[in-house]
């Protein structure tokens, strides 16, 4: 297993402001951290580690930092979607929902055309981009537009179409030409840990002795991999993949430890919203009425150095980082996205 250096004792405010170092560059602090298993004081963490924990990353795809982790509201098209909003193959139906969303304050506008639910079927990517095409062109007029898909051929007819931004939930280990057709349209990449490449196989493998050390060690080894493939460290946010081949207590573990994920040095995104373990703990077994639990993860992650909250309710969402945002500073945020 790989040496890490883990953040701990996050604090924010003006009154902490000296106090520690900044966790990426950001208003959080981090007043102690720990190396396996021993405790010390943030300024005693070393270089190069310290350069990694406190520099913050490049502005991801180009995006403004708004001052506030970046929302990404999902748009599923999809007829089989866990969180009961796919909207099958009805592009009209995207279209409007992606311009609501874009008009409730999302940065970015994922769009998706294969679940990935624990046990779902593959789609083939002809009928993939036969759904998000027409979508793709639409929204890209107005946003800034990620693509969901583990296929290299919908990846690229997805950049093409107006998309910015390539998410793989299997880190690019999917499709053998993934890394290449990333490479080559020198496309902003988002990747995400996932014990299988097939969500069919992907809760058969949440065994972990760690599940935090596992996961950042995976991401920082792909990290790597795409590097050597020509697709620099500037271009790559992670993605700890909460609910994909994870236990209820492995998906807390990752919550609470997002921060150690700092030393890979790109961007970290959550998605969390709605899943099935927030359910489990907030007693709410229908997954479109999971909107509390979902805020309160999105605001967990917001606390522990998440710089983009993949979520469903886009609305609500920004408006909970607002009163966060004003929270940290006592004062007003700027208005607008």
């Amino acid at each position: 297993m790989r040496d890490w250096i883990e953040p701990l004792g996050l604090v924010t405010g003006p009154a902490v402001s000296n106090s520690g170092l900044p966790l990426q560059g950001g208003p959080l602090r981090f007043l102690l951290a720990r190396r396996s298993g021993v405790v010390m004081p943030a300024e005693a963490v070393p270089e190069p580690w310290r350069g990694r924990l406190t520099t913050r990353p490049p502005d991801f795809a180009g995006l403004p930092d708004p001052g506030r982790p970046l929302v990404m509201g999902i748009v599923n098209v999809t007829p089989d979607s866990f969180s009961g909003d796919g909207l099958a193959a009805d592009q009209a139906r995207a279209i409007a929902q992606g311009e609501a969303m874009r008009e409730a304050g999302a940065d970015i506008l994922d769009i998706g055309g294969e679940s990935t639910r624990p046990g779902a079927e593959p789609v083939p990517p002809e009928e993939e981009m036969r759904r998000i095409l027409p979508v793709i062109r639409a929204l890209a007029l107005i946003a800034p537009v990620s693509v969901d898909t583990r296929n290299a051929a919908t990846m690229a007819a997805a950049l093409v179409a107006g998309a910015r931004i390539v998410n793989d939930v299997t880190a690019l280990r999917h499709d053998p030409e993934a890394l290449r057709v990333v490479a080559e349209a020198a496309a902003p990449v988002i990747l995400m840990h996932m014990p299988t490449t097939d969500p069919r196989s992907m809760q058969a493998h949440t065994g972990y002795r760690d599940a935090a050390l596992e996961v950042a060690g995976f991401l920082a080894d792909r990290v790597e991999a795409l590097e050597a493939a020509g697709i620099p460290r500037v271009r790559i946010a992670v993605d700890p993949g909460i609910g994909f081949g994870k236990t209820l207590a492995g998906n807390l573990a990752l919550v609470d430890r997002l921060p150690l994920l700092a030393g890979i040095g790109c961007p970290i995104l959550l998605g969390a919203s709605r899943k099935g373990f927030l359910g489990r703990i907030a007693g709410v077994p229908e997954a479109g009425r999971r909107l509390a639990p979902s805020l309160a993860v999105a605001l967990a992650g917001a606390g522990r150095g998440a710089a983009i909250l993949r979520v469903h309710d886009v609305a609500e969402t920004v408006q909970a980082l607002r009163v966060w945002q004003a929270s940290l500073s006592g004062d007003m945020p700027p208005a607008g996205r």
